[in-house]
């Protein structure tokens, strides 16, 4: 199976950036869809992005045209870029991971989140 490791959460200002990476260790990390998650305090577990193992990426409404999912199979990591954050934005993002041939739409995999907080 697949280890995931997520960083570069923080601190931010409305309107500023962030760049949220997720490490992954134990696998082939190219047979894997990846995604990212947020729950802020009082809401469901949101599914912000996506991007399988072909490079197709999926986003949010709330997201659309601020976030950018990626991927570095070379490097075995996956890429959140936020951009123009808002206060909504705040909560602690997940990266999580499937197999490409899953076929379910689970994430069977997950990292142990990293905080976001945007301020006003």
């Amino acid at each position: 199976q697949v280890q995931l490791v997520e960083s570069g959460g923080g601190l931010v200002q409305a309107g500023g950036s962030l760049r949220l990476s997720c490490a992954a260790s134990g696998s082939i990390f190219s047979l894997y869809d990846l995604a990212w998650y947020r729950q802020a305090p009082g809401k469901q577990r949101e599914l912000v992005a996506s991007i399988t193992s072909a490079g197709s990426t999926n986003y949010a409404d709330s997201v659309k045209g601020r976030f950018t999912i990626s991927r570095d199979d070379a490097k075995g990591t996956g890429y959140l870029q936020m951009n123009s954050l808002k206060p909504e934005d705040t909560a602690v993002y997940y990266c999580a991971a499937r197999r490409s041939w899953s076929r379910t739409d689970e994430y069977d995999y997950w990292g142990q989140g990293t905080q976001v907080t945007v301020s006003s």
